[in-house]
């Protein structure tokens, strides 16, 4: 699965690839997820999983935007990712977070593309994959739990797969509190899709 080749990925790019070129494909990342979010998943009641799922809920919960408080929750996930993972990957992965908070407000104007469900999964879902694996592929990551999960799965008998797999289920409940069972069962669907893109993005690396 694609978090148990997050470290390499992210070591091998770096190995690869200019920073220029890094960059780009961060960005361009990271404005598609964007896009899904803002005008498919969100105003659909439909987020995503770990930390940027997170921020959603809260975001919803508060009047604070989503950008702020998922550059906040992740905060303490880069400061380890810098020690593990070096201080491009921190660099990459808070210019994807910035990317995604102004690509969002950007956006935020514009009306919703759709309110069929199945567009909204399936094509929201293609389109947040498509974004992260982008970010991952070039060095960079969206999510503080990826990094909690490979840390976590060097002192138990847990892998990283399941350990992801664990912290979204209770967010996925959570959001069952928050916009009921049928948006929290679509999330849980385009979270599928989502991560099977991704899946497919960095398995060549």
């Amino acid at each position: 699965m694609y978090v148990e080749r997050l470290k390499y990925v992210i070591q091998s790019s770096v190995r690869k690839t200019s920073l220029y070129r890094r960059i780009f494909f961060v960005l361009c990342g990271a404005m598609l997820v964007a896009v899904s979010l803002e005008l498919f998943l969100v105003r659909n009641s439909v987020i995503d999983g770990g930390i940027v799922g997170v921020s959603l809920i809260l975001s919803h919960l508060s009047s604070f935007e989503a950008g702020p408080l998922l550059l906040l929750l992740n905060s303490p996930f880069l400061l380890v990712g810098y020690q593990y993972m070096g201080r491009r990957f921190v660099f990459l992965s808070m210019l994807a977070i910035f990317a995604l908070w102004s690509g969002m407000f950007l956006l935020k104007p514009y009306p919703v593309l759709t309110t069929n469900p199945f567009v909204v999964i399936g094509v929201g879902g293609t389109i947040l994959g498509l974004g992260i694996g982008l970010i991952i592929r070039y060095g960079g990551a969206l999510d503080g739990t990826e990094i909690l999960a490979i840390l976590l799965s060097k002192r138990t008998r847990f892998s990283i797969g399941q350990y992801v797999m664990i912290f979204n289920f209770i967010i996925f409940g959570s959001s069952i509190f928050v916009f009921g069972m049928r948006e929290a069962f679509y999330s849980l669907v385009t979270y599928f899709i989502a991560y099977n893109i991704i899946d497919l993005s960095v398995q060549d690396q």
